[in-house]
């Protein structure tokens, strides 16, 4: 009997749980304009928490060879952001130039693309009617999806003003994170319960050791990724080298699927210059991935998250089909999340 009763009390928790949540989503109208005045207020926090435990691993690393916390923290920051300053004040108008130019050109490169889909639809004529109409239609959705991302692209370049208040609040707020990590933590220990204090920070603890080496690997893959394609794509004459190899660093992020998703622009950017163009960048793509599975990931990352690929691919179907390209990029990291919040639900039941 006391069995039944728990289930039912559950059963009640989950059907008002339901009833909840899909009433705070037809009052969706009414609380979406709050939370976007929220998170436009919250981001450089959010983005700021970010940076600053991207660096802490540093900074704990030069307070073990002696130096003062507030050096270490100073001397990093002349360095990074130094370094990250130089990069924007060079790369940007680079960067917006190509990004400009490649929508002046969209018509001129649609045009070309309609001419290749036109010999495609030709010399597809004799496949299966079901297949031949299936692959023009994935061409045509696939022109549709590029001129909409540059579009997209363009409009967010035109709220530079408000990113450059960002890139001035972002360092601020860091700093003062990093700064005062360690004090914030022990602040937010001091709310739990003094029982599940321990057990919460040995939780944060492989948290930080699992996500947290993942993220931070995962970054420095991409960067030494992109990097090397612009650097390959200028000295084979592409065009837009520096647009292009931003992207195939960023989609680089995404597991298995980022390599494809960031080769198709280059692609399709490299078959309105010729064919040839588009058979090198398809090889500087290849040998790229090749290098990064082989050789930069294993040495960079080694097996930090230890988990199946099966299931990172199932994790990143959900999330791409949940939230886009967001739950793409998210799918790993939360993974990870539950991967650990699991392990230690484990090892609390065999306790108890």
């Amino acid at each position: 009997m006391n069995i039944q009763v728990k289930w039912f009390y559950r059963l009640g928790f989950f059907l008002l749980l339901f009833i909840v949540l899909f009433v705070f989503y037809l009052l969706r109208p009414m609380w979406m304009p709050v939370l976007q005045i929220a998170m436009t207020a919250i981001s450089p926090f959010l983005f700021g928490a970010f940076i600053s435990y991207l660096l802490h691993p540093l900074v704990g690393y030069l307070q073990i060879r002696g130096m003062n916390r507030g050096l270490a923290i100073t001397l990093l920051y002349l360095v990074v952001f130094g370094l990250a300053g130089y990069g924007i004040y060079k790369g940007i108008p680079i960067f917006v130039d190509q990004l400009n130019d490649i929508a002046v050109r969209a018509p001129e490169m649609a045009e070309l693309y309609r001419m290749y889909i036109m010999k495609f639809h030709t010399h597809t004529t004799g496949w299966p009617f079901g297949l031949h109409d299936r692959l023009e239609s994935i061409i045509n959705t696939m022109e549709l999806r590029l001129g909409e991302s540059v579009n997209v692209l363009v409009e967010a370049l035109s709220g530079l003003s408000d990113v450059l208040i960002l890139i001035v609040l972002i360092p601020v707020i860091s700093f003062y994170l990093l700064k005062d990590s360690e004090r914030l933590l022990e602040k937010g220990l001091l709310l739990i319960p003094e029982r599940k204090r321990e057990q919460t920070r040995r939780f944060l603890t492989d948290v930080d050791s699992s996500l947290g080496g993942y993220i931070r690997g995962q970054l420095l893959v991409c960067l030494i990724i992109g990097a090397s394609a612009a650097i390959l794509f200028y000295l084979f004459g592409m065009n837009y080298p520096l647009l292009l190899s931003f992207i195939i660093g960023v989609t680089n992020v995404i597991p298995y699927f980022g390599p494809f998703i960031g080769a198709v622009p280059a692609i399709l950017v490299a078959l309105t210059i010729s064919g040839s163009m588009a058979i090198k960048v398809a090889c500087i793509i290849i040998v790229l991935q090749f290098l990064e599975g082989n050789v930069i990931s294993p040495i960079v990352m080694g097996k930090t998250l230890k988990l199946h690929p099966l299931v990172i691919i199932f994790a990143l179907l959900v999330g791409g089909k949940a939230a886009g390209v967001a739950g793409l990029i998210l799918a790993v990291p939360i993974l990870a999340l539950v991967k650990v919040m699991l392990a230690h639900r484990k090892l609390l039941t065999n306790k108890g």
